[in-house]
């Protein structure tokens, strides 16, 4: 069996999938898909169709990473709601099958954008697309958790708090030089975070357009993917997460929106952005704003420092991308700390 994050045992997989995926016919093929730097995402096509299937990667992992059991679930429970998501087919948490947990959805036809000036569209759709991400965050932010039955998805409350634990704690893991703009953000955030409101949603956790795909010809949204980081949290985590890519160089790895005449390419503008989301939301407004953008650079910083350690330990799903990613630490810190200081 190999545990290389590049292959499959085909053979294995095809023989597992027959016996325990209702329709499934061998034999198959898997091919990696390229991109991504979290869980190994494979194109599964068989007799029986296409699938996708996401694993764990092989190797040491830091303490509650890479949960694909969790991605299923809130996956599952997503389903027919306002929220688009995969139809999830089956979860595996036999390591003997391919070498670590995994799980099977259904493979959806359509476009990944990955620049978020979108140059392959017209500017009416560029409007249309950006509304689009906006109305699923709504619906996932006002979404109960309780009636799609993930009342225990996450520990409610304190979500920042508990959050900035989490990352500073991974990134101390996961730490190989020291970067003062990013032990600053620390201190500050430490000494800065806003006490707790009670406010309770579903959290994506990594909500952004390139984890998402639209319809091959329209501005729909199909489904929102990578729900590797999901829990329950606070309704301000991932329209903060998201507007990061407002004040993200265009010409920087993670290509956001910063330096670019967003009136001419028809994209909302961060300020009209939010205020799209709070009026979908039912909110008056979003308080303490540099603060969680502020923390999103850091947290951002610190799950970029883990696909960098991994890279450099050689279980990275992409190491050529993840060591350039890794380079964004610094500037990710500093950024965070520039907002910070402007509090």
């Amino acid at each position: 069996m190999s545990l290389d994050v590049k292959t499959l045992d085909e053979t294995r997989l095809a023989a597992w999938l027959e016996k325990n995926l209702d329709g499934f016919k061998g034999p198959l093929t898997a091919t990696k898909f390229g991109d991504g730097q979290s869980n190994p995402t494979f194109l599964i096509e068989a007799a029986s169709g296409a699938y996708v299937l996401r694993r764990k990667p092989p190797g040491v992992l830091l303490k509650s990473a890479h949960a694909v059991d969790r991605e299923y679930r809130v996956q599952k429970a997503l389903a027919d709601t306002g929220v688009p998501v995969a139809k999830m087919h089956l979860l595996c948490e036999d390591d003997s099958v391919i070498g670590t947990a995994f799980y099977i959805m259904q493979r959806i036809e359509g476009r990944i954008f990955w620049k978020p000036d979108l140059p392959e569209v017209s500017r009416e759709d560029r409007a249309k697309i950006y509304d689009e991400m906006n109305r699923a965050l709504a619906a996932l932010t006002t979404l109960d958790p309780a009636r799609v039955g993930l009342s225990d998805f996450g520990r409610p409350g304190s979500y920042f708090e508990r959050q900035f634990k989490r990352w500073t704690d991974q990134y101390r893991a996961s730490e190989t030089e020291t970067i003062p703009a990013m032990d600053d953000l620390i201190a500050w955030l430490a000494g800065n975070t806003p006490a707790d409101d009670g406010r309770v949603s579903i959290v994506h956790g990594d909500y952004r357009l390139d984890n998402m795909i639209f319809h091959p010809t329209e501005p729909r949204l199909l489904a929102v993917l990578d729900w590797e980081l999901s829990t329950l949290g606070h309704p301000f985590a991932d329209i903060s997460y998201q507007c990061m890519q407002w004040r993200t160089d265009s010409k920087s790895i993670f290509s956001g929106l910063g330096g670019l005449d967003r009136k001419a390419l028809g994209v909302p503008t961060e300020e009209e952005y939010v205020a799209a989301f709070c009026k979908r939301a039912g909110l008056t407004g979003i308080p303490n704003w540099d603060f969680y953008i502020a923390f999103n650079f850091f947290r951002l910083a610190a799950i970029i420092q883990g696909v960098k350690k991994r890279a450099l330990d050689g279980n990275g799903s992409n190491p050529e991308r993840g060591l350039a990613m890794g380079e964004m630490v610094p500037v990710l810190a500093k950024a965070g700390l520039e907002t910070a200081r402007k509090a």
